[in-house]
């Protein structure tokens, strides 16, 4: 056996290694989440847009698919710093030692970021969404009965896209520090990235122009917060790029 395929199989054992632990820590916090899912469900259904709101079950699946759906999302919510450790470790051996530790910084930036996405696309996105599907409800006299799946789905189909979204700062801001991307490439990238956005605006969000807006400004702030925060790292690698050969000559 070659040292090649010693050092593959090295890196798939690591791999198996890491993906042991995250789905260990993963299970230990489902147990939780079972636990807290009551919880959850009853404190969800009592703040808008679910006060008031009658869920029904449409099979009796229903109660127990939500329930472990619950308990899931809350895992891997809870596992996500750890999951992003163990992913960091893994790669970590093909990064140079100042990257390493640049992409170990941003781990909890990261988590941050996507709470912050969850927060406003339940608190803002969600119930604006949830409002307008109603009146039009109404306006055709609808019996508007919903069964607790779909209203599930709906609510994960808007929310989770969002916060995905509020990743991006973190995500251009690790890419620049590796070399993969840079300011001027994101300015010049910029027509595309708004023309994405309008149309990831228009997805997750009613069809109307102030829905519309009041979702793609804030992921425009996002790209260009992005690219403000990319000139910075990028600035910071060139000087210490420059720094360390003087450092070694002298």
């Amino acid at each position: 056996m070659n040292d090649q395929q010693m050092s593959l199989i090295q890196h798939l054992a690591e791999l198996r290694k890491r993906l042991i632990r995250t789905i260990a820590v993963l299970l230990v916090t489902m147990i939780l989440g079972m636990i807290l899912s009551p919880k959850v469900l009853l404190y969800l259904k009592s703040i808008p847009p679910a006060s008031g709101i009658a869920w029904n079950a449409f099979s009796p699946w229903d109660g127990l698919r939500i329930y472990m759906q619950v308990a899931f999302v809350f895992s891997v919510g809870v596992t996500l710093p750890f999951t992003l450790y163990q992913l960091w470790g893994f790669m970590k051996t093909g990064l140079k030692k100042e990257e390493q530790d640049a992409a170990l910084r941003y781990i909890p930036y990261s988590v941050l970021c996507f709470l912050t996405g969850l927060a406003f696309a339940y608190f803002v996105v969600f119930p604006m969404s949830f409002q307008f599907t109603s009146r039009i409800a109404h306006r055709l006299e609808l019996v508007q009965t919903y069964g607790i799946a779909q209203y599930f789905g709906f609510m994960l189909g808007i929310i989770l896209p969002m916060a995905l979204a509020f990743e991006l700062p973190v995500v251009v801001m690790f890419l620049t520090r590796i070399g993969v991307l840079t300011p001027k490439r994101l300015s010049a990238m910029r027509r595309y990235a708004y023309l994405f956005l309008v149309v990831l605006a228009s997805l997750i969000s009613p069809p109307e122009l102030i829905s519309h807006l009041m979702v793609f400004i804030p992921l425009v702030a996002l790209y260009e917060i992005s690219v403000w925060l990319s000139r910075a790292v990028y600035r910071k690698t060139k000087e210490m790029s420059a720094i360390e050969p003087a450092v070694m000559n002298g």
